[in-house]
């Protein structure tokens, strides 16, 4: 690390250059080939899966996506000559817009059962030549803009859909706008150097900004969802902004301590940097292991997010140090270079808040321990009624076309509409026919069935389908529970004496089947992800203890978050004031991310903050000593550290899109307990109250296990040769509050 650092400072200019062209050239390939991102839920092997393959292949003519327009008259009836004559010449302009496959209107023999009973609502299908995932936006666009130029005052029209929710997509940067903002505040504030406030920025800025641009590239060559981008730009802006700022503090201290700058900058990077890499390496894993659960939609998530660390990661070591050595002795603002100049190098002890802090937690350990505990408990408490489903376009922001068109179809036709489920089977002989054709009759009289659409078979004959709208929306309970009594009762029943197999497909059959997959499989994950985090921590520290507490506080930080979402999302406590839509489910496939990163970022903190006690506890064999210095000189940064990733991810709400939303109040949640309750509260109070059994390791285990250093001992060189000099200065300096007991 050392070496790297050197080179990177001796070479500045080309390091800087290297990370421009880098950056330009990924931006400028995502520009010409274009992004090619999918949302495919569908888990091989599941009864929505196979419908969804039977219905392809059995009529290609329905693969395309299909979306809804609909109209609603506050007067008259949707039947009156001036609204028809409107909405036909409108659908005939759609129908011959580009990637338009067919348009399917209420104006017909056959589109009665578009038009409401009041006749106030009726709607159109318009079905697209490919798949959302595969439209141009601008096709999808051109469809909205012709639907809303036909509204007058006395005509409300409004589209939903997959391929019209791409015309909603935030367009804009407002969330990074805000979250980089906060965070050049927030460390302005702590450095008081404005040119070293900004190096942090700037090395997330280029390191995120390629990321960007190269999952783009990424979604090419494998499944990569809409929402990964923003999620590794979300995670990328939070870690990068703070490995740098971890570094650059280190960088200052040196400074202060009167090392040259170049010496100054390359211990920074081979002690503090080392951590850096450690803490990045355990993000990386904790998101990898999204790939134990072997699902196409999760894996590119995955590598999406990894890469976007890893770059993060790399610029911090790289990038920054070059940075650091063009600005100077300007890391330190004008006052501490002033001072520094008339009064020498001189030892930073951690007084104020910080040192009181720390003495505090060692007076009275289980109390604030217990109180700890209580605040993460009530937290997590609403986790125990977490759903996972369906959350479609009903909960979308009320003010968005997707979302009045969802609730003009429900008062209209039923919230059933929005999510109608498929029923596909293969077609064997006349008695396979015959019990199809009765089918409909008991679907209609199912519990839960508010109507049937006739069979449906393909020109040879050998595959059908048939259409189910629930009485309930696609999010509800309800929903699901019509679908398991398909599958399990209804169904088999209807299948008995016949070659029929009707698999169950449609929206809330594809989400529950894609959540009970990831539920399956989450303790594995789960299990898979601590382990490899504890074998980390447990090289690195060499004690059992502490990967176990770890571990532990790992998990609560991830129940606690999922208790806010809940909360929020799924209770609906603000949602609709947050511009985030009414409440809902919870995505299946939120879990799985969500304890993927923050397991990651949990380890960061846990790192930063044994570390230092750790190189104490080497240094002194005095546990009580160890965890009051280790607290007290890092829960600053750390604290520091936490409000800018909280800015940020919080930031993110802003970018109007719900899934985003989630993430960003899950992993600021996360962020604030993990740093301000369990890293600086019940962390230290567990071990003081454990004491030397902290650092315990079997002797056996100590012989066999390779050794990681995150801050080797040959690294702190540097320091070692002011030690003449500290040493006079701390003489005239009051105690070290370091020395003083809690």
């Amino acid at each position: 690390m050392a070496a790297l650092a050197r080179w990177c400072v001796q070479r500045r200019l080309v390091t800087v250059l290297l990370w421009l062209l880098a950056f330009g050239g990924v931006t400028a390939a995502a520009a010409v080939t274009g992004s090619a991102y999918s949302n495919d839920y569908e888990v091989p092997g599941t009864e929505s899966g196979r419908a969804t393959q039977l219905l392809q292949e059995g009529f290609p003519g329905l693969g395309g996506d299909t979306d809804s327009i609909v109209w609603h008259t506050t007067s008259g009836t949707v039947r009156a000559g001036a609204v028809e004559q409107t909405m036909t010449r409108t659908l005939d302009d759609i129908a011959h817009l580009p990637g338009v496959a067919s348009v399917d209107g209420p104006y017909g023999k056959q589109g009665a059962a578009r038009i409401s009973e009041d006749g106030h609502t009726a709607y159109a299908t318009v079905t697209f030549d490919d798949g959302a995932e595969h439209l141009d936006a601008g096709e999808a666009r051109a469809v909205v803009d012709t639907a809303k130029a036909a509204e007058t005052d006395g005509l409300q029209v409004e589209l939903g859909g997959s391929a019209v929710a791409l015309t909603e997509s935030p367009g804009g940067h407002t969330a990074e706008i805000v979250g980089v903002a906060v965070a050049a505040v927030v460390l302005f504030l702590a450095f008081g150097s404005l040119a070293a406030s900004l190096l942090p920025i700037a090395t997330a800025l280029v390191s995120v900004g390629t990321a960007y641009a190269g999952i783009a590239l990424l979604g090419h060559a494998m499944t990569v969802a809409d929402f990964a981008p923003m999620l590794g730009m979300l995670v990328g802006l939070g870690v990068g902004i703070d490995y740098a700022l971890f570094i650059v503090t280190r960088h200052r201290r040196g400074l202060k301590r009167g090392l040259p700058v170049t010496e100054s900058i390359t211990n920074a990077v081979a002690t503090t940097g080392r951590a850096v890499v450690f803490a990045g390496a355990t993000v990386c894993i904790a998101l990898l292991g999204m790939l134990i659960l072997r699902l196409s939609f999760l894996n590119g998530v995955a590598i999406a997010a990894s890469l976007t660390v890893v770059l993060t990661v790399a610029a911090s070591v790289t990038l920054l140090p070059a940075l650091l050595s063009l600005i100077g002795m300007r890391a330190l603002s004008r006052r501490e270079r002033r001072r520094l100049a008339e009064h020498g190098p001189q030892p930073e002890l951690p007084t104020g808040l910080a040192a009181r802090w720390s003495a505090f937690v060692e007076r009275h350990p289980k109390a604030l321990g217990a109180l700890a505990l209580a605040v993460i408990a009530v937290l997590a408490l609403p986790t125990l009624g977490l759903r996972l489903g369906t959350s479609d376009q009903g909960n979308n922001p009320a003010g968005s076309t997707t979302r009045q068109a969802y609730d003009l179809l429900a008062d209209g036709f039923g919230p059933g509409v929005n999510g109608p489920l498929t029923l596909v089977t293969e077609v064997g002989g006349a008695e396979d026919k015959l019990a199809l054709d009765n089918l409909d009759a008991t679907l209609r009289a199912t519990e839960g069935v508010a109507a049937v659409t006739p069979v449906t078979y393909n020109a040879r004959s050998d595959t059908a389908y048939l259409t189910v709208v629930p009485e309930s929306s696609p999010q509800s309970h309800r929903t699901s529970d019509l679908v398991d009594r398909l599958r399990d009762d209804v169904l088999p029943r209807a299948e008995t004496g016949t070659s029929l197999d009707v698999q169950v497909g449609g929206m809330t059959a594809g989400y529950d089947d894609f959540a009970d997959v990831i539920v399956g499989k989450l303790p594995l994950f789960v299990g898979a992800v601590i382990g490899l985090g504890c074998l980390l921590l447990l090289f690195a520290f060499r004690s059992v203890g502490i990967p176990l507490k770890a571990a532990v506080m790992n998990v609560a930080a991830v129940a606690a978050a999922f208790g806010v979402v809940v909360t929020v999302f799924q209770w609906g406590w603000g949602s609709e004031l947050l511009g985030l839509g009414r409440a809902g489910p919870i995505e299946p496939f939120l879990p799985v991310i969500m304890v993927s990163v923050l397991f990651g970022l949990s380890m960061d903190y846990q790192v930063f903050l044994v570390s230092r006690m750790y190189e104490e506890w080497l240094e002194t064999g005095d546990n009580r000593r160890a965890v009051r210095v280790g607290l007290a000189e890092t829960s600053r940064v750390i604290n520091s550290a936490a409000v800018i990733m909280i800015s940020v991810f919080l930031a993110f709400v802003l970018s109007g899109d719900r899934v985003i939303a989630m993430f960003g109040i899950a992993l600021a949640a996360a962020v604030a307990l993990d740093a301000f309750v369990l890293r600086t509260l019940l962390v230290p109070a567990l071990m003081h109250l454990l004491g030397g059994a902290n650092w315990w390791l079997p002797r056996w285990l100590d012989r066999r296990m390779p050794r990681i250093s995150i801050e080797p001992p040959e690294c702190r060189a540097a320091h070692e040769r002011l030690t003449d000099v500290v040493a006079e200065l701390e003489k005239e300096q009051r105690d070290d509050v370091r020395d003083i007991p809690g």
